[in-house]
């Protein structure tokens, strides 16, 4: 799966799981709602088990849900729990060193992507899953 997809795809996974009220939600049920093949589902959800967000249930009546409820689980929780952190996207070349932009646009643009990382954190850190599932309800009316 695309790393820019990983983390809706996991939030709509936890969401899931928060709504279906501690009963166990399969992969393939998972699956349907996501509009995905459940072995993509399976690999997000052991990511999020490792993360200690999910546990799974095994047997005829088993499948996943929270580890813990969705009030204690914040969108920064999720993101770590699926997103490898690559560092910021750069030139693929090191940039010609002679031309003034081309010695100094790396630098700079590590510092501005980093001041959005941080931001970005700061607001998936302050949301939580619960905040997340009242807002879905919300919009099914």
């Amino acid at each position: 799966m695309a790393k820019n997809c990983r983390f809706a795809v996991a939030t709509h996974i936890c969401a899931l799981l928060a709504m279906g009220d501690g009963q166990p939600v399969t992969s393939d049920w998972i699956a349907g709602s996501v509009n995905t093949n459940p072995v993509v589902v399976r690999r997000l959800l052991s990511a999020l088990a490792k993360a200690g967000l999910v546990s799974s249930i095994r047997g005829s009546a088993g499948g996943s849900v929270l580890a813990r409820p969705a009030g204690q689980i914040s969108l920064a929780h999720i993101h770590r729990a699926v997103d490898e952190e690559e560092g910021p996207a750069l030139h693929n070349q090191t940039p010609n060193q002679a031309c003034p932009v081309g010695r100094g646009i790396q630098p700079v643009l590590v510092r501005i992507i980093d001041r959005a990382e941080a931001a970005k954190e700061a607001v998936l850190a302050t949301t939580m899953l619960s905040e997340v599932v009242a807002a879905i309800r919300a919009e099914a009316g």
